[in-house]
């Protein structure tokens, strides 16, 4: 799904805070309370609820940004598809990137609304 003007790679610079995923291990699953979002710094996940496969992501891409904001459960399960590298990124940082620098709010957005294109496509 990426492309320019959704790169989220200045997220995950040398000095960023990472988590590691080994394949096959589930980042977080649908139902589960979310505090922060992710971006994919190395590897792939897939997202999925249910049995359904909604998508696959790779590096520079973010997920689980839903769950700050609207405050809500995970909507889907995000699944280690090779060994990954993920920068998680908490509230206090999405706020902080979206009062001082405007444009990210519109770029997650533009995800958001990707997302929901692809998903009224497939049903």
């Amino acid at each position: 799904m990426s492309n320019a003007a959704d790169d989220f790679s200045l997220l995950v610079g040398p000095d960023v805070l990472t988590r590691n995923y080994a394949a096959g291990a589930i980042i977080f699953r649908e139902g589960e309370r979310g505090n922060e979002f992710f971006v994919i710094k190395r590897g792939k996940v897939h997202i999925s609820t249910g049995n359904r496969l909604l998508e696959t992501l790779g590096e520079n891409e973010i997920f689980g940004e839903m769950a700050l904001i609207d405050d809500s459960p995970r909507s889907a399960t995000v699944v280690a598809d090779t060994d990954v590298t993920v920068a998680p990124i908490t509230e206090k940082q999405y706020l902080f990137l979206v009062r001082h620098t405007p444009y990210f709010a519109l770029k997650v957005t533009r995800v958001l609304a990707e997302r929901l294109r692809a998903q009224d496509k497939a049903t």
